[in-house]
């Protein structure tokens, strides 16, 4: 590391005998080298080996309760250690070998920390995720988005692919491999045992730490990392804003952005992107997309993918029902959750935005029916298809996930789309329309119940699913038509026409959710082939085709929601007339004041006198409703409700608005 080195010079003869009169020494005292302004008397009892640069030792540090300590380096031993200006070091019980540590870093009360020969610093470490026995390994970096990962994981019927992907990414290792660390600039590292071949980033705050060891804390001054007491890490990879705390156990882990864990939290061969918060739990080989919740001392993830998820309390899953070892996976797609004690025996496939209730042991496949409950009875699984469209918990849900992004590093690894309702989910709802009448065509009408993969539907069931996914699919196209029709005047039907007509091809077909990222089917394949074929040669690029199509999204979109327009409404392009379009438009206002007002309905259950059970514990039914609303607030008060009334009028309005410009076209 030469980067400071010309602002270094050879200590003069009063320096070394100041030096040695405060207890200091040195293999050689040539090797020493300082700053100019560098301060002798500021340096007491460190023993130095190996090539030694320090910097001026100015300034102090204001510590927590206002106690003062001035820069200096007391009590150490170094090899091999370059010190910016500004720095303290003091009372390092072993020592400090191979480090190059910045400006203005604290460290106090740290047992080891060294570079043990060449280090990727938890580069190129193999996480076996979703397999434990191993044939989905993720090879985990730096700059590593879900996206990627996702790749790496899912598409191992391309081995050119995969052994392409790796090796781009072990030539990023090797090109920052170093038998130097480093320390980044304002870092703090107190009270912490052993760090062994650590790259610590700008800003970090390493508190009461027990063992890091072979990895990344890739802090920076928009994101600082924290990671607190008695935190172990083995070959890992900590990604910026993220705070790691209390006792967590990571071994051959990635941590996304502006992750928090925390309360005992232990995970082995997993993979966690942005906004992930994991408590208590346990976590075994599990790829946890954005914002996979956690938070209950008896909730095990094990071998399954999640993404915008809340494992409730005592959630499990099973993957080894049989005698050849762990070898079963699931997949629980975006937004599907579970509640208390739910238990699912993999292999099974849970739909977008679905509830899981219950014990789940016959292997279910709903990917095709969205939005859906899950209940188990009599050790059966019964399906409610698309009931969770009018759930206000869904609605909630979507709101809340942008709220609680909480990257501050304005370089965003994952590309996250929020949208309940997407390509992704309404192609879902067309295949689950399908499905649902193909059921009550070859088994009839009037029966009780019907029987899907491994799931029971009741009649009822079945005939409300079919009107939920026709209502969800009617908001979805009549928001596009909509958005793409906003703003303009027009005065023919033909302007109307040419409007409509999408601005690429890209788009039809199959969309896919890449963990996060919702994307043309056909983009994902290009990107895949541009990786083999040697055009995307390296993870930055990868990053930006990635970054390309995240950007592109509403482009995308019109063009699949053109074509499901037509075939839905049954409409012939050449020949939409404003008529056509007033008729989406009032359709539309039917589906979303509709849903809103079974969101609403929903809200008030909330609020009902069943809802008031323990509330006025010892008092009379008045007391009980007057201590709900001093808890709970008056049911029209509630800041959820009204933004659910006022959605109902806006969007009511959104749609005369529209309807009255498509009037004054002739």
């Amino acid at each position: 590391m030469n980067f400071m080195e010309h602002t270094f010079r050879n200590l003069t003869v009063a320096e070394i005998d100041t030096l040695i009169a405060q207890g200091c020494c040195a293999e050689n005292w040539s090797d020493v080298t300082v700053s100019e302004g560098f301060d002798a008397s500021k340096v007491w009892h460190v023993r130095m080996s190996g090539k030694i640069r320090i910097g001026e030792l100015n300034g102090e540090f204001t510590l927590a309760g206002g106690v003062k300590k001035s820069s200096g380096i007391r009590n150490a031993t170094l090899h091999n250690v370059t010190i910016g200006n500004g720095c303290c070091i003091e009372n390092v019980k072993n020592y400090i070998a191979n480090y190059v540590i910045s400006d203005r870093v604290f460290i106090e009360n740290v047992d080891c920390m060294i570079v043990d020969k060449r280090s990727t610093f938890g580069n190129g470490t193999e996480v076996s995720v979703l397999s434990e026995t191993g044939g989905r390994e993720v090879i985990i970096h730096d700059k590593l988005s879900a996206h990627e990962a996702y790749i790496a994981a899912m598409y191992r019927h391309r081995p050119d692919l995969a052994a392409k992907m790796k090796s781009l990414v072990m030539k990023y290792a090797d090109e920052i491999a170093s038998e130097y660390g480093y320390v980044g600039n304002d870092a703090m590292i107190v009270d912490t045992g052993y760090i062994k071949n650590v790259r610590i980033g700008s800003f970090c705050k390493i508190e009461s730490a027990g063992r890091l060891k072979n990895g990344s804390l890739n802090s920076n001054e928009s994101a600082p990392i924290h990671i607190g007491y008695g935190v172990i890490c083995d070959d890992f990879i900590i990604s910026s804003g993220s705070h790691i705390e209390d006792g967590t156990m990571l071994t051959r882990c990635f941590v996304g952005q502006s992750c928090h864990m925390g309360h005992n939290y232990s995970a082995s061969d997993s993979l966690f992107f942005c906004n992930c918060q994991e408590e208590n739990g346990e976590a075994c080989a599990i790829f946890a997309g954005p914002f996979t919740v956690t938070h209950h001392k008896s909730t095990l993830l094990i071998a399954g993918m999640f993404s915008f998820m809340n494992a409730g309390s005592g959630s499990n899953q099973s993957n080894h029902m049989y005698k050849l070892g762990p070898i079963h996976q699931g997949i629980m797609e975006r937004g599907a959750k579970t509640a208390s004690d739910s238990y699912i025996l993999w292999p099974a496939r849970i739909g977008a935005f679905s509830l899981v209730m219950g014990r789940h042991v016959a292997h279910p496949d709903t990917t095709n029916l969205p939005f859906s409950y899950l209940i188990e009875e009599k050790n059966t699984t019964y399906l409610m298809p698309g009931v969770n469209l009018r759930s206000v918990g869904t609605i909630r849900d979507a709101q809340k996930w942008p709220k609680r992004d909480n990257r501050k590093d304005p370089c965003r690894m994952d590309k996250v789309n929020y949208n309940l309702l997407s390509p992704y989910t309404i192609q879902k709802m067309f295949k689950g329309r399908e499905i649902l009448k193909d059921l009550a065509r070859v088994s009839g009408e009037t029966s009780e119940t019907y029987s899907y993969q491994s799931a029971k539907i009741k009649n009822s069931s079945l005939n409300k699913g079919i009107k939920f996914y026709e209502t969800g699919i009617t908001k979805f196209l009549g928001n596009s038509v909509i958005k793409r029709l906003e703003i303009t005047e027009f005065k023919t039907d033909e302007e109307i026409r040419e409007r409509l007509k999408p601005d690429t091809a890209i788009g039809t077909g199959e969309w896919v959710d890449v963990s996060g990222l919702i994307a043309p089917r056909s983009e994902i394949d290009r990107l895949m082939a541009d990786i083999e074929n040697g055009v995307l040669d390296s993870v930055e690029k990868i990053d930006a085709r990635l970054t390309e199509m995240h950007n592109n999204y509403y482009t995308y979109e019109w063009t699949w929601a053109y074509g499901k327009m037509l075939e839905f409404f049954g409409l012939d392009a050449d020949k939409i007339t404003k008529e056509d379009i007033i008729s989406i438009v009032e359709k539309w206002k039917e589906a979303v004041i509709g849903l809103d007002r079974m969101v609403y309905e929903d809200a008030k259950k909330e609020f009902s006198l069943s809802a008031m059970t323990g509330f006025g514990a010892d008092g009379t039914r008045e007391e009980q409703r007057l201590d709900f609303e001093q808890v709970r607030g008056d049911f029209e008060s509630n800041p959820f409700v009204k933004a659910v009334l006022e959605h109902i009028k806006i969007k009511g309005e959104l749609g005369d608005e529209l309807i009255a410009r498509m009037d004054r076209v002739k």
